[in-house]
């Protein structure tokens, strides 16, 4: 592809992005003008839906800040500053189509927020950067060689996280079990000592009757709302368990499909 130059307005001037040649997973860009550094872009899944890699990243530097460290040397600066900065931004389409931006917090090489003039220039840049690669005509190869490099990764992450919510789910409906003998119990002491005030009207007998932290009328009410609170959570945390496990099934497929391909291509250019 033929290398683009590309002008952005920023808050510290127009700034000039020269996209460099397609490497497998990634484009970077020199920066000129109102910047000085590199921007790499490069696919990633989208924010909402790990196993759809529809989104893009840019990341000041010139490599992927989220597979390896750029010198302090090597993060972008402004044209007449000596700070480097680091930080990236994800560029998605929300469920309704719409284009959305996430920026990651930014900072200087020595770990302090920049300027609001200074962000929103990093911030533009990286946009426009992104917004390039997004309308390129091989972003699915971008996105095809993304999703192959992060899938063993999310594979791991995901693993972890259906253990995890299976764990909490199992933790709450242990709890929710637990609740409903514990209100009882509450409930039968609280009318004990309600009958015994009946009779004594002792000032500490009020007080176990009293709704205040640690008594057994607020014992009561905590453990009333406590039983369908965790039957609702385990519930949620079974959810989150079944569509990671459903993610983690779609990349399994996905790479399969890939790997498929691969094979048939050779034949398929047979006559």
């Amino acid at each position: 592809m033929t290398s683009v130059s590309l002008t952005i307005e920023t808050p510290a001037g127009p700034g000039y992005a020269t996209a460099g040649p397609r490497q497998d997973d990634a484009v970077v860009f020199e920066l000129g003008g109102a910047m000085r550094g590199h921007v790499h872009v490069t696919g990633t899944h989208h924010p909402r839906y790990w196993d759809q890699f529809t989104a893009v990243r840019a990341c000041l530097g010139p490599v992927n800040a989220y597979r390896a460290t750029a010198s302090d040397e090597a993060l972008p600066r402004l044209a007449r500053s000596r700070t480097g900065y680091r930080g990236s931004l994800t560029l998605y389409r929300d469920d309704l189509d719409h284009p959305q931006a996430t920026v990651y917090p930014m900072e200087s090489a020595a770990g302090h927020a920049p300027s609001q003039k200074t962000a929103a220039t990093l911030t533009a840049v990286l946009r426009a950067c992104a917004e390039h690669v997004a309308r390129r005509e091989d972003l699915f190869v971008i996105l095809e060689a993304s999703r192959h490099r992060d899938t063993p990764a999310l594979l791991r992450f995901l693993a972890w996280s259906v253990t995890h919510h299976q764990a909490d789910a199992a933790r709450l409906e242990g709890e929710a079990r637990t609740a409903l003998p514990a209100w009882r119990a509450a409930v039968a002491a609280w009318w004990t000592a309600a009958r015994w005030f009946s009779v004594c009207p002792h000032p500490v007998l009020l007080l176990m009757l009293a709704d205040y932290p640690g008594s057994l009328s607020r014992t009561v009410a905590v453990e009333q709302w406590r039983g369908p609170y965790c039957r609702t959570a385990a519930t949620r945390e079974h959810e989150y368990a079944r569509r990671a496990q459903a993610e983690a099934d779609s990349l399994r497929a996905q790479a399969r499909t890939r790997s498929r391909g691969r094979r048939q291509a050779p034949g398929s250019a047979a006559p």
